[in-house]
């Protein structure tokens, strides 16, 4: 089979058999790619629903939301119902270190293709299921995408102001946030096994997954017993300092002075040293208790100049402070190797870049990876493979 990463990375040798789709699986295996896994895509005849998302049909069969979570990966198509497709799936997956899939649940074991199943192919697979609630329990059943958990798991209470309808996050965190946790399961798995030779079967809940992303916000009502209050723009100190302001060009800076220190260096470089006297102002409680005064003080300065200048001026003073962007302008802020560059054929635009795995590894070049597989791209290398590493008793051929 090709070798996108040239078998590089700390994952390299590590093969997943990946029957998951739409975006929390695939970011999963996609983060794994990253650190050098092959992932073998396991698609229905039709192919991964991301395929054609959104309402842009140029980009049918290869959509950007596909391309976000699929890089490097290679394709093939079954009928899991079909007995011929089902055992090529079974080649495969005895062949993996890892099969990952985000099935309702239930649907692994009625295909034949369950936890107790897989492991007579292989006694120390790392099997991983990615659902809504868990795979037991009185929720197993009910159906979840990102939305719907951003609902349930609270969330959509945390953003907005107090008395605000529900906002919800702008893009999809859930799956993402899920897919990197089952990342960390598998990551995990894969060092036990390392260490004692033992598989696992690992049970990631977007809803659990969630609660454990919202941690700042979950303990301190699990150990005072009471909620978090909805703070809008306001950062988790509650403190006017870390804020949002709007400056003289009528974009948004966010503030975030929570420290004594920082403080005292914004009063010097905004020229109100008097703050640091004022009772109102020169504690953080007094701050807190004064909430509307410090922030319409400090508004009055913002209102001063620009939003980069701020921006500039505060953060060369060591001071936190970042002019609100959109995601364009984020992207032309990003730094060396934050963004992968791939060649995609047949788009509008051939050459295009997705977001890293989020970190740098000292020493190592960036990590380069081929683009997404186009739907059944990749049977013919694979079904070769298969045949190649046959065993008395395999298939190796597909319906």
């Amino acid at each position: 089979m090709k070798q996108p990463l040239s078998g590089s990375g700390p994952l390299a040798g590590i093969r997943i058999a990946d029957f998951s789709h739409v975006m929390a699986g695939p970011y999963a295996s996609h983060l794994l790619r990253l650190m050098g896994a092959d992932v073998i895509k396991i698609e229905p005849k039709g192919g991964d629903g991301f395929r054609n998302y959104g309402a842009d049909r140029r980009y049918d069969g290869m959509s950007p939301a596909f391309i976000a979570a699929n890089a490097g990966k290679q394709s093939i198509a079954l009928d899991l119902k079909d007995q011929a497709d089902l055992a090529v799936a079974k080649d495969i997956i005895a062949r993996s270190d890892v099969v990952l899939e985000n099935f309702r649940p239930g649907v692994m074991d009625r295909l034949g293709l369950g936890y107790e199943a897989v492991c007579a192919l292989r006694a120390d697979m790392i099997y991983c299921s990615v659902s809504g609630y868990g795979q037991d329990g009185p929720h197993r059943d009910w159906p979840a995408i990102d939305n719907i958990v951003q609902a349930t798991s609270g969330m959509m209470m945390l953003s907005g102001e107090e008395g605000d309808p529900p906002v919800r996050v702008g893009f999809p965190i859930v799956d993402t946030l899920t897919g990197q946790t089952a990342a960390m399961a598998i990551l995990g798995a894969l060092m036990q096994r390392e260490r004692n030779g033992t598989g696992s079967k690992l049970d990631v809940s977007m809803f659990d997954a969630s609660l454990a992303f919202m941690t700042s916000a979950l303990t301190p009502f699990l150990v005072t017993g009471k909620p978090m209050s909805r703070m809008g723009n306001t950062g988790y100190s509650g403190l006017p300092t870390a804020s949002m302001f709007t400056a003289s060009d009528g974009r948004q800076v966010s503030l975030g002075v929570v420290q004594p220190p920082q403080f005292a260096a914004l009063a010097r470089i905004m020229a109100r040293e008097d703050w640091l006297t004022d009772p109102q102002f020169a504690t953080p409680d007094a701050r807190r208790a004064n909430f509307d005064a410090m922030h319409a003080q400090l508004s009055a300065v913002f209102a001063t100049d620009t939003a980069a200048a701020w921006e500039k001026r505060l953060s060369d003073a060591g001071i936190p402070c970042g002019m609100v962007r959109r995601v364009d302008e984020a992207a032309d802020l990003a730094g060396d190797a934050a963004l992968i560059e791939l060649a995609i054929p047949g788009l509008p635009e051939e050459s295009v870049r997705i977001p890293g795995a989020g970190y740098r590894v000292a020493g190592q070049a960036a990590v380069e990876v081929g683009a997404p597989p186009r739907l059944d791209a990749d049977r013919a290398d694979i079904l070769a493979w298969l045949a190649e590493d046959s065993e008395p008793g395999r298939s190796a051929t597909a319906g």
